[in-house]
């Protein structure tokens, strides 16, 4: 199964929180590239920040949530949330994946 994970970051947490564990986070999106599909921030419309979202393939959504555990920006206080999502996808590089 495919999962969007979305996560927000917490307003009150430092730019040096995301600059300080970043290559700690790559290392970790690199080591669970077998899961995580695709990974990278979402910004608002004045290109701040806004948080980040992953593409992941697992089983369940707990299987998600102990991943989402595991990263090193986990524990820093960045993330003010996490909604993760059970993603059907029907359409990709211009094709319709499944009849209607």
């Amino acid at each position: 199964m495919l999962f969007a994970v979305l996560f927000e970051d917490n307003p009150g947490a430092g730019a040096d929180i995301r600059t300080r564990h970043m290559p700690d986070h790559l290392a970790f999106l690199q080591q669970n590239s077998s899961q995580i599909k695709a990974a990278g921030p979402l910004t608002n419309g004045t290109g701040a920040g806004a948080g980040g979202m992953w593409l992941v393939d697992a089983t369940d959504e707990t299987t998600v949530r102990r991943l989402v555990e595991k990263d090193p920006l986990w524990p820093t206080g960045l993330r003010k949330s996490v909604q993760i999502l059970c993603w059907n996808r029907v359409f990709a590089d211009g094709e319709r994946l499944i009849a209607v």
